[in-house]
């Protein structure tokens, strides 16, 4: 009985200690800030156009003669001895104070330049336009004079 006695003794001493603590969980570690990337600069705002060089555009010249309008998105050049040449252009965009229509695809490559020159005179009339423009077409460059669509200047009839 003195055993089972002890072994009692010894279960209720078991019974009363408490076991060893966990240890503590440790800190989730924080991953390294990544060093602080500088803002990208905020992308340029390409330089809006002046109203005179807004909306469609005709020009003409002499020497060859030559016609052009920039109308909805297309470019059409008429020339004496070619066909009528018609492409697609991307909007204007500035370059430095000209605008500036291109259509790179049509062969040959067409470009129409327009800037404001007030007085722009074709040589051959007496009309005076408020812009000069500059067509390129392949090799060759068209010089002579323009305004937006509808407000070309008119010869006495």
């Amino acid at each position: 009985m003195r055993a089972a006695a002890a072994a009692l003794a010894a279960l209720t001493l078991a019974a009363c200690e408490r076991p060893a603590p966990e240890p503590a969980p440790a800190a989730p570690v924080q991953p390294a800030e990544a060093p602080a990337t500088p803002a990208a600069p905020p992308a340029a705002t390409p330089p809006a156009l002046p109203a005179q060089l807004q909306g469609d555009i005709e020009g003409r010249g002499t020497e060859p003669f030559w016609a052009v309008k920039v109308t909805g998105g297309q470019i059409t050049l008429e020339r004496p001895d070619h066909p009528p040449l018609t492409a697609g252009a991307a909007p204007a965009r500035a370059e430095g104070e000209a605008a500036v229509w291109e259509a790179p695809t049509v062969n040959p490559p067409l470009r129409v330049t327009a800037r404001v020159q007030p007085g722009c005179s074709d040589g051959m009339s007496d009309l005076s336009y408020p812009l000069a423009v500059v067509v390129l077409v392949g090799g060759e460059t068209l010089k002579g004079c323009g305004a937006r669509a509808g407000e070309m200047p008119r010869g006495e009839r």
